[in-house]
């Protein structure tokens, strides 16, 4: 078998680790940004298992208001790491520079926080017609996360007919965030390689 053939599951592997740790840090951030309660079990969790690391960076790195810091550079690390070893897996002649790296990373990053409010705001609307109780502790989350977006968005676009239209303002927002912000960023990584 071919060093080809063991790439892909191994790339795999790598970016599901990662993508998974780095997606509970990424929670955590906007979790602690958007005043979540820090008591609901969800929060708790993530609080567990990404503890560690933010324990030690944090002497290293102080906060800025109500930014984790230390969160994001671990973030950012973390994503950097996982595409260097993806590039290293790829068996490329060269790794990327790192510019290249940290810019991709960014990328990956910002496209994750896009994708995770896109959901969110989606799942809270499907749940809005089905009424949930928001004393689940995940739709709790939910709610806390969404929130601040939703709000500005009603002071735009108000309920009508007993329907609320506000979840439409942040998705159609999110998805050109991401159509203006995510091929520049890939673009710029790709000229620093």
């Amino acid at each position: 078998m071919t060093a080809s053939y063991w790439a892909t599951p191994l790339i795999f592997l790598v970016d599901t680790f990662f993508s998974l740790y780095i997606f509970a840090l990424v929670m955590r951030f906007l979790f602690q940004w958007s005043g979540a309660d820090y008591q609901n079990p969800l929060s708790q969790f993530l609080i567990r298992i990404t503890h560690p690391p933010l324990k030690f960076l944090r002497r290293l790195i102080p906060s800025f208001g109500r930014i984790d810091t230390a969160a994001l550079v671990l973030m950012l690390g973390l994503q950097m790491v996982s595409g260097a070893l993806i590039f290293l897996i790829r068996g490329l002649d060269a790794l990327p520079s790192f510019p290249s790296v940290a810019i991709w990373a960014v990328a990956q990053l910002l496209e994750m926080v896009l994708n995770i409010y896109f959901y969110a705001i989606l799942i809270r609307a499907v749940l809005s017609w089905v009424g949930p109780t928001r004393y689940n502790p995940a739709v709790s989350l939910l709610y806390s996360l969404t929130e601040p977006l939703l709000q500005t968005s009603r002071r735009l676009l108000p309920a009508s007919g007993g329907m609320d239209f506000s979840p439409i303002i942040p998705i159609i927002g999110i998805q050109l965030a991401k159509m203006l912000l995510l091929p520049p960023l890939q673009q710029l990584a790709a000229v620093f390689n």
